[in-house]
């Protein structure tokens, strides 16, 4: 059976991936996977997630199981079945 994971995104982002804050992805092995599974259907997120080269955008930090993918394998940070993901998007302002 393929492992099913949980990809939690912050408001802002839910709203480009049809109003849902929570996607339960099936048959996805790293966080690369689990993002290219959504890129189809919501091609605004992919956008806001990655920049043109496929890397995360600086002011993206996602977290498989509350531990940053930056301090792991990046993209090819490998998930588990009932893993979750978090997208957390940075906020700057003065």
């Amino acid at each position: 059976m393929a492992p099913t994971v949980t990809l939690v995104l912050p408001q802002i982002l839910a709203d480009v991936a049809g109003g849902r804050p929570e996607h339960s992805l099936a048959g996805v092995d790293s966080v690369r996977a689990a993002l290219d599974s959504l890129a189809g259907p919501y091609p605004i997120l992919a956008r806001r997630i990655r920049d043109e080269t496929g890397r995360l955008r600086r002011y993206v930090n996602v977290y498989v199981d509350g531990e940053d993918v930056r301090r792991r394998d990046g993209l090819e940070t490998p998930v588990a079945d009932g893993q979750e993901i978090l997208v957390i998007q940075s906020v700057a302002g003065g």
